[in-house]
């Protein structure tokens, strides 16, 4: 199978990167089924796919006729082997649990086309140990996108340990219909942008427990100082305070490396259930946005 043979592509998962990743895919031309746990969650994410779909209308990014075509094609499911009973690349993105992966690739493997490539859109985690979980592993890969999928034109393309070439080249060139641009990625924990990104928003929090510089401080001087468009809270707060707590934990576990170490103020905040935008309080009240 080649990029050509795909057409029908499965989305597990309607949070906001499954939202994010099953808009650009049906915008691209592909029929979509995107598939939930519960109706209410798929609600929500068609409800955003909607409202990113109508500002790209309002900015010229897209015609009114094209995004509307993109909404037909997506068809909501609670019914995970009627998503996937036809599709050609299945793509996950659950909840980052390593546990929940597994067990979605498990039934992944067991109910869709022998044929399917199995993508997860992990942040972190093992492509290898997810593969794991499935009789097919040469057919198991990583596609990891970024938040705002329909904004950001990275995926990094990630090989396990028995990923196939062919495999990694579908990958490659789906993301590139999707307008993205690939990089290839051994595996390694946190590949190549949460391995140099995660120490960075750790020790902004760190500077931030310590009180070296306020929240807002802090962020100004990234964006002056080094030129970013956020500050590493900002940040912090946009990804999930909850995502970036188990991408440290993962990569301290899995390295032993004191810099990943997830810093105090972090945990407590999770605790709390202060995950950024997700919950409206992070580091930033958004409750009034």
């Amino acid at each position: 199978m080649g990029i050509e043979n795909v057409r029908n592509i499965a989305v597990i998962g309607s949070g906001i990167m499954g939202a994010g990743i099953a808009q650009v895919c049906a915008v691209a031309g592909y029929r979509v089924a995107m598939r939930d746990i519960g109706e209410a969650y798929l609600q929500k994410g068609m409800e955003a796919i909607r409202s990113s779909l109508k500002k790209g209308v309002e900015r010229g990014k897209l015609t009114q006729e094209r995004a509307d075509e993109a909404v037909a094609r997506i068809r909501m499911t609670l019914n995970l082997a009627e998503a996937v009973e036809e599709a050609d690349v299945i793509i996950e993105a659950v909840p980052e649990n390593l546990e929940l992966k597994k067990q979605v690739f498990k039934e992944l493997d067991e109910i869709s086309p022998e044929d399917a490539i199995l993508a997860t859109n992990t942040s972190s985690f093992s492509i290898t140990e997810i593969a794991s979980a499935t009789r097919r592993p040469d057919r198991v890969a990583g596609m990891h996108f970024f938040n705002p999928v329909h904004a950001m034109n990275l995926v990094e393309a990630i090989r396990g340990d028995s990923t196939s070439d062919q495999t990694i080249q579908i990958v490659r060139d789906l993301a590139k219909k999707l307008g993205k641009t690939p990089v290839n990625v051994n595996e390694a924990p946190g590949f190549v942008v949460n391995r140099l990104l995660a120490p960075f928003l750790n020790e902004a929090m760190f500077c931030l427990m310590e009180g070296i510089a306020e929240a807002k401080d802090i962020d100004t001087a990234i964006k002056l100082g080094l030129n970013h468009p956020m500050g590493p809270l900002e940040l912090a707060d946009l990804v999930g305070l909850d995502t970036t707590l188990a991408i440290l934990d993962y990569m301290h576990k899995e390295t032993g490396d004191p810099k990943y170490r997830p810093c105090p103020l972090l945990r407590k905040m999770v605790r709390a259930g202060r995950l950024g935008r997700k919950s409206a309080k992070g580091f930033y009240d958004y409750t009034a946005k």
